[in-house]
């Protein structure tokens, strides 16, 4: 298998994982902020507050997301098992 078909096959598996993982971490995060914002202009400072309102979201945000990231992941695996017979060459 020529390098840069691993290159390239490494770099396309980053990018899907980057991608289908972006809208559950991106929600965890801005949650997270405006927690921490509430927090610090409340003066509450519970640690657990956090934890949550994240799982919540990121539970809500995988059912909302869930067919989108399926049918990303489902097509990247399809690409590498369609092609599987020109990478064992």
């Amino acid at each position: 298998m020529p390098q840069e078909l691993v290159v390239s096959l490494g770099r396309q598996a980053l990018w899907t994982v980057l991608v289908v993982a972006a809208p559950m971490l991106g929600l965890a995060m801005a949650v997270g902020v405006f927690i921490s914002l509430l927090q610090a202009a409340t003066q509450i400072q519970e640690q657990t507050l956090t934890f949550v309102p994240k799982v919540i979201v990121v539970f809500v945000a995988g059912l909302v997301f869930g067919p989108w990231m399926m049918q990303t992941m489902v097509e990247f695996a399809g690409g590498l098992l369609g092609n599987l017979a020109g990478f064992i060459r």
